[in-house]
């Protein structure tokens, strides 16, 4: 109990300083810890995909990227619950209530668990009917079923992995959370070049590369919370799930969710809209798009990550000049970073296609895509700081409606509309034009949410 309360003042004596310290330099100290984690799991992504781009090939690329949406949801699941669970256990902690901590853990494991492999179940068992659903046909049929059958098998860790990560970081061990973070992207890129590269094991080398890298994450979450760093150590009986601590973690982790189901969505709509259109060459362009989009955007993500507790610090404390100011540098900073994201990418759009396959008609068809994906990049910060600013304050709703603004209020009814007139350039122009629309709507939910709090 000593050691605990110890925890929790170095926990509020960090805290204290969201409302001391020069809004800046405080942005930076938040942000920089996030990116580099962001940025180590973006370039782990980035590289595998070349390794599998050049030593297998460019079907490969589009293979992976129709499983994508299925691990991903998966490991959202994941997410969620660790999201969710991880509000309750750093209240619980605040608290003094070690017991309810511990509990709260314990009923995330089995939910994790139970959830995850009840899926991956389902998903074997229809994997007929649901590779070539999400745009697994003709020659991307067989590579991307070898991939999603063996990856499946390690889903289960992987959501463990997704929601160990969240509850270290919730017990105030922010560098173990980037250790776990970092410690399967290095696996990975190790084991790619093992199995794909030495042993010519193509997908299976790929897949089995993906899904030992988890175990390595489990196994570290498992060794920190088996150490005397965690203070939470569930006992059997925290197992037994309890009413009122899954209710509150579904609610709190059902934002989570829900963003990462339209993404998953809208990854299944694409990838099936491109393989009509253009067929497997143009679905492996998308896959090289949506790593870049993953790794260059990292700076954004990890100011986006940062902006939360000082924003919601600072709002709980009624210190509104603070706030006023959290958000002005936060937009500054995101926009400047995605301004230069996008200036590089402009520059170096027509050799970015060789850099992950030697296809020629990928390599003629990317430039021009990767240009109009990029388009709007200088202003994708607006949405992501506003929606993370109502998330940051406690309202769940418009934080929901702000997250999904992009992907599920535009984004999908232009995907439907643009390409009737403009084939596959208009699935390539509705991702500027749903990021425009996004951010105006965000932006000026934005500003009147902060006119009416200063003015309150």
């Amino acid at each position: 109990m000593g050691q605990s309360r110890i925890c929790i003042l170095c926990m509020k004596g960090g805290s204290a300083s969201f409302g001391t310290q020069a809004i800046p330099k405080l942005l930076i100290k938040q942000a920089v810890p996030a990116s580099i984690g962001i940025l180590v799991m973006s370039l782990n992504i980035l590289i595998d995909t070349i390794f599998v781009g050049q030593w297998i090939g460019a079907n490969a690329i589009a293979a992976i990227n129709v499983v994508l949406p299925v691990s991903f949801f998966i490991a959202a699941l994941g997410m969620a619950i660790g999201l969710g669970g991880s509000s309750i256990i750093s209240r619980s902690l605040g608290n003094n209530d070690i017991a309810k901590a511990t509990k709260t853990f314990g009923n995330q494991i089995v939910l994790t668990f139970s959830l995850t492999t009840s899926l991956v179940l389902f998903g074997l068992l229809y994997v007929d009917s649901i590779i070539p659903a999400f745009g697994g046909k003709g020659a991307l049929n067989e590579p991307a079923k070898i991939y999603y059958t063996i990856v499946l098998y390690g889903v289960p860790v992987l959501g463990y992995c997704m929601m160990g990560n969240n509850v270290i970081r919730a017990v105030g061990k922010p560098k173990n959370a980037m250790y776990a973070m970092m410690l399967p992207s290095i696996s990975n890129l190790i084991l790619d070049y093992v199995l794909i590269y030495v042993f010519d094991f193509g997908m299976h080398g790929a897949a089995w590369a993906t899904t030992l890298s988890y175990g390595v994450c489990a196994l570290y979450i498992l060794f920190f919370f088996s150490s005397n760093r965690s203070e939470l150590h569930p006992n059997i009986s925290d197992f037994k799930l309890d009413t009122g601590i899954t209710k509150e973690i579904g609610a709190l982790g059902f934002v989570t969710l829900a963003r990462q189901a339209v993404v998953s969505i809208s990854v299944l709509l694409v990838n099936n809209l491109l393989f009509s259109l253009g067929g497997e060459s143009t679905v492996a362009v998308y896959a090289i798009i949506s790593r870049l989009l993953m790794f260059s955007l990292f700076p954004v993500l990890g100011i986006t990550q940062g902006f939360i507790p000082i924003a919601g610090f600072n709002y709980g404390a009624k210190n509104k000049k603070r706030v006023e100011e959290v958000i002005q540098t936060a937009v500054l900073y995101a926009t400047g970073f995605a301004t230069l994201v996008f200036l590089m990418i402009n520059v170096f759009s027509n050799s970015i296609g060789g850099i992950f396959t030697n296809e020629p008609l990928v390599l003629e068809k990317a430039p021009a895509a990767i240009r109009w994906v990029f388009l709007t990049t200088p202003i994708v910060g607006v949405q992501l700081i506003g929606a993370a600013y109502y998330q940051a304050i406690g309202k769940a709703l418009p934080a929901l409606l702000l997250t999904l603004t992009r992907q599920g209020f535009f984004f999908i009814p232009l995907l439907y509309y643009l390409p009737n007139f403009w084939g596959i350039d208009g699935v390539w122009l509705a991702f500027p034009i749903a990021e425009l629309l996004a951010a105006v709507v965000t932006g000026s939910f934005l500003v009147y949410e902060l006119r009416k709090y200063l003015n309150s």
